[in-house]
């Protein structure tokens, strides 16, 4: 039994499919989280394929892999995978995997460093725009908020996040319109979106030919601020979310005929004062138990061989 080739197997099916089946439902945009959670476990699903099988193939192709591989199984066990039976080609399906395995990590240490390089150099320009009080605690989360022409707001991620606010957005929006943005931007910083987009980021761009790292990508890009949107609303209120995403971005000609970077936001607003009814408390359980198995079906296939024997 070539387990190996039965993960690679594995890993298309599930880069292929499932990117097709949660874009074409209609329940991610309603359970933002849950859909995240999803996507999540695909994507590890996938990359836990990808690694089991260079296990393998390393410890068909090398006796000093497979002697840390199978230390403590018994001799039926290690029979049970026939290694030998693919061993001409297991070297080289090990080393390109491996090598996948590093141009990964590559890319992921490369995002999260001009990530927090960027950070750093964002947080320097606000103590210089905006200093701290005397007597302000460094390691609380704070409001910043900057001189500003333009009505804006982000979120600054990090161990210490911020939220930061122009004087544009102050006088354009009132009460709890001015609430909601704020309370949109704190759930971006206290659920870590921004380690979501830098994983799905640094995946997409180390690997732009596997269709299902870019519809991930794309997918935490949105769903995020989905979720945050639901965060504010749950808090001040749908109309009064839809309505300070208006007034934030109406000047930048998002709900013009000419499409921009902002151009999800007309999506937005409309899910928010047309909103449809949410998935009952037992679906929304039943998804996230059926997403939690999908990086537990390569564990099966992988072990499968082993418990077999030993029954």
């Amino acid at each position: 039994m070539m387990v190996p080739l039965a993960l690679l197997v594995l890993a298309g099916l599930v880069a292929a499919m499932a990117p097709r089946l949660l874009t074409r439902a209609d329940w991610p945009d309603r359970e933002p989280v849950v859909a995240l959670w999803v996507w999540q476990c695909v994507v590890a699903a996938v990359l836990l394929c990808c690694a089991l099988a260079m296990s393998l193939s390393a410890a068909a192709a090398w006796e000093a892999v497979r002697g840390h591989v199978f230390a403590v199984a018994p001799h039926a066990v290690v029979e049970a995978y026939a290694l030998t039976s693919y061993a001409s080609w297991a070297a080289p399906l090990a080393v390109a995997l491996a090598c996948g395995a590093v141009w990964t990590a590559a890319m992921l240490t490369r995002e999260v460093r001009g990530a927090r390089a960027q950070r750093r150099q964002r947080r320097a320009e606000l103590v210089v725009r905006s200093p701290r009080l005397p007597g302000e605690d460094a390691g609380a989360e704070r409001l910043v908020v900057l001189e500003g022409e333009r009505p804006d707001a982000w979120s600054l991620g990090g161990a210490a996040p911020q939220v930061v606010i122009t004087t544009a957005a102050l006088r354009r929006l009132k009460g709890e319109r001015l609430d909601a943005v704020l309370a949109h931007e704190q759930g971006h910083a206290r659920a870590r979106h921004d380690w979501l987009l830098h994983c799905s980021g640094a995946l997409a761009n180390g690997f732009p030919q596997v269709p299902v790292f870019a519809a991930f990508r794309d997918q935490v890009h949105h769903l995020v601020e989905l979720a945050a949107d639901d965060a504010a609303s749950r808090r001040f209120g749908r109309l009064n979310t839809a309505l300070a995403l208006v007034e934030l971005n109406e000047d930048r000609g998002v709900f013009g005929p000419c499409p921009t970077q902002h151009s999800q936001v007309p999506g937005r607003v409309h899910r928010l004062l047309a909103p449809a009814p949410r998935l009952t408390a037992a679906r929304r359980l039943r998804l996230t138990a059926a997403a939690a198995l999908v990086p537990a079906v390569p564990l099966l296939v992988t072990f499968v061989p082993g418990l077999s024997a030993l029954g």
